[in-house]
């Protein structure tokens, strides 16, 4: 396992972080229990999850997730060995039964934070996200910002202030961006030189051989101001295993939750089949390139895997040690030129 820094800080953190989103829906707390001790025995210390997990995201099963984790942390004893990130749910994601109404007041982040502290059972977390921006933009399945949100008022200075004296507190180390787009970062980033308050120090956005958009804007300002990608859905919810080329869902997130149809439109199909076509031709499965490719860019600080079996996570970790050659390198810039950024 190789491992690197949370972006200044000093937290040593697995190249490949731990995710749990199907804790709680697709696995139970047996099955999350063992997916943690098996990921530790490999090396991993870095573990995500979020107060809307598992998902899909659904009342009868919100914070499942954290608790699963945090059952597993007091019986494993293994606290102070790990980095543990979480995140605060972001408002218009139709998530009303989180908390009224869902944004970044002072009184809801406090409100998630104490409850993340309880259910993780633990006195601090080393990394707390924006789970989403507050202000209404780009969601799934659009790629760009053509109207302005007239309703909301900036605010990157109270929010900041708020983080402030939770660290202050201890009870949260670290912030970071999720699902952020290049104006959202740069307003942190900024406001927190302005005025000595905590900076951002990752962005958890997708990245994958079929979303590449983080390039686009985002990518210089995470190298440049050193803000580390934390890459999600780096197998765009296993379709870049090449499982569902053949229609099959069955079983699959995708046939679970029909509802997540970014992954599944023409385009991904013709460019997924072309990227396992070039993963096989130079002797390497589809799940091993897609992993390798995201691993080694530059501005990824680590990559967040998940799984429903032990055999996935062990197929998933292991793709890390694959390389990605210069060659092979060039040859995946030309099917996503060919086909860019399919899934929005």
């Amino acid at each position: 396992m190789k491992y690197t820094f949370l972006p200044n800080t000093d937290l040593k953190v697995s190249k490949v972080c731990l995710g749990t989103m199907t804790f709680g829906e697709q696995n139970s707390e047996s099955d999350a229990h063992s997916q943690l001790d098996f990921a530790i025995e490999k090396g991993i210390n870095f573990i995500d999850t979020a107060e809307m997990y598992p998902i899909a995201a659904r009342e009868a099963t919100l914070g499942h997730t954290e608790r699963y984790i945090g059952n597993w942390l007091k019986k494993s004893g293994k606290r102070d060995d790990l980095v543990i990130a979480t995140k605060i749910a972001g408002p218009n994601r139709g998530m009303d039964y989180i908390r009224k109404p869902l944004n970044f007041s002072k009184k809801n982040i406090h409100e998630a934070v104490n409850l993340s502290l309880k259910n993780l059972q633990t006195e601090y977390i080393d990394l707390y996200q924006m789970h989403w921006p507050e202000r209404v933009m780009n969601m799934f399945g659009q790629r760009g910002v053509s109207k302005i949100d007239p309703n909301w008022q900036e605010n990157f200075f109270e929010v900041l202030s708020v983080y402030d004296g939770l660290i202050k507190e201890g009870k949260i180390k670290h912030i970071g961006v999720s699902n952020e787009n290049p104006y959202g970062v740069m307003k942190f980033i900024s406001e927190s030189e302005k005025h000595n308050l905590p900076r951002i120090v990752t962005i958890q956005n997708p990245f994958s051989l079929l979303n590449r958009l983080y390039e686009v804007g985002l990518s210089e300002i995470g190298m440049r101001e050193n803000v580390g990608l934390l890459a999600y859905s780096p197998l765009a919810f296993s379709f870049l295993t090449g499982k569902h080329l053949n229609g099959t869902l069955s079983g699959s997130r995708l046939g679970l939750f029909p509802q997540f149809t970014r992954y599944s439109n023409d385009n991904c199909h013709k460019a997924t089949k072309l990227y396992k076509e070039l993963a096989e031709s130079n002797g390497m499965t589809l799940t091993q390139m897609a992993l390798a490719f995201v691993n080694q860019q530059d501005f990824v600080t680590a990559t967040i895997i998940g799984a429903t079996s032990i055999a996935q996570l062990q197929e998933n970790i292991a793709a890390f040690e694959t390389v990605v050659t210069p060659q092979l390198l060039s040859e995946i810039n030309t099917i996503q030129e060919i086909i860019p950024n399919p899934a929005p």
